[in-house]
């Protein structure tokens, strides 16, 4: 019995991912047949150029092994279309590329891969302010006083914090205050806290509970209360793929940036679905709008019409339980609320 239970998951399992990976790219009705990549491009631009799906872009890219990191496009490589075995695929053609010449060195560089979407939307939401469990910023050390019982602001200035510290010196710190607490509007789970980035700064002596930290960096007045957490060793992902999820999604849109309830293109948001739920970055989500019920006054009862499909996001970045997202396409007015599903 047990046996035929496991062989009934295996089957369905495998129904259901070939359900998931069943979509195959779709070529535009003008795609052409090669395309110079330019300064200021992204891999979405690109891929929208050639794909009525552009989340598809993993499923056609064919990968040049004789070319030194086949994965990274840069400015004056050249994008062909070909057929192979009678499937299309989108292959890269390196020699145009442009190189800069380095004045120090005499050597020639070839400069910065192009990103997969716009990264001057999101650097600071990549490199800087977090999304937190509410425990771990409850629990973490706190400021409490500068130099002389003051906040001083300035880099190189000392300041003192209180809390549980590990008996390591030169441990750099970010420097915190609590933002805004996210909460399921379904399920009311607390998913995190928005940890916004004040400043960082290095630990130079623990004496009992009492760390003294020298400030690094400052954006803004560092306050009594503010909080320590490790600084992250991460450095900027602009390489992911734009993909379809391989799990199925059905989240919603929590949050805007900015606090607003409106969402416009190349707007960030956040999402109550992460890592938790299979999300990663580079998945992309269409936005849709929830149907209105109406009466129908011909039966005398009410009817929901169906959803409609509003715009499409890329997640960039992904939280264990929330995850934020670059808003690609608003071909309405999006808003909180709004849910999000495979495209």
């Amino acid at each position: 019995m047990m046996n035929n239970y496991r062989s009934l998951l295996l089957a369905f399992g495998l129904a259901w991912c070939t359900l998931i990976g069943a979509e195959e790219p779709q070529l535009r009705d003008d795609v052409p047949n090669n395309y110079t990549v330019d300064r200021g491009d992204t891999l979405w631009d690109i891929s929208s150029t050639f794909l009525k799906n552009p989340w598809m872009w993993p499923e056609i890219w064919h990968i040049n092994a004789q070319i030194e990191n086949p994965h990274l496009i840069y400015p004056g490589d050249v994008i062909r279309l070909v057929y192979m075995a009678g499937q299309p695929r989108l292959t890269l053609d390196s020699s145009g590329r442009i190189y800069k010449l380095s004045p120090e060195a005499r050597v020639l560089s070839v400069g910065e891969s192009i990103p997969t979407i716009s990264l001057d939307k999101i650097n600071s939401f990549l490199s800087r302010s977090r999304i937190v469990d509410d425990k771990a910023l409850r629990e973490a050390p706190y400021v409490l006083a500068g130099r002389d019982a003051h906040l001083l602001v300035g880099a190189g200035d000392k300041l003192y914090a209180r809390g549980t510290f590990l008996d390591d010196a030169l441990t750099v710190f970010g420097i915190y205050r609590r933002g805004e607490t996210f909460v399921d509007p379904i399920t009311r789970e607390k998913l995190g806290v928005q940890a916004l980035d004040i400043g960082s700064s290095r630990l130079l002596n623990i004496e009992g509970d009492i760390g003294t930290l020298e400030a690094l960096r400052t954006r803004e007045e560092i306050r009594v209360g503010d909080r320590l957490l490790r600084q992250q060793e991460r450095t900027i992902n602009s390489t992911f793929y734009p993909s379809s999820p391989d799990v199925e999604v059905d989240g919603l849109i929590l949050a805007v940036e900015g606090g607003v309830s409106q969402v416009g293109k190349m707007d960030v948001v956040v999402l109550n679905r992460g890592v938790r739920e299979g999300l990663a970055a580079g998945n992309v989500l269409a936005v849709f709008k929830r149907g209105a019920t109406v009466r129908d006054r011909v039966s005398q009862g009410t009817v929901k019409l169906p959803d409609e499909r509003a715009g499409l996001l890329m997640v960039f970045r992904v939280f264990e339980k929330v995850s934020l997202g670059l808003v690609l396409e608003a071909e309405k007015g999006l808003k909180v609320n709004d849910f999000v599903k495979q495209p």
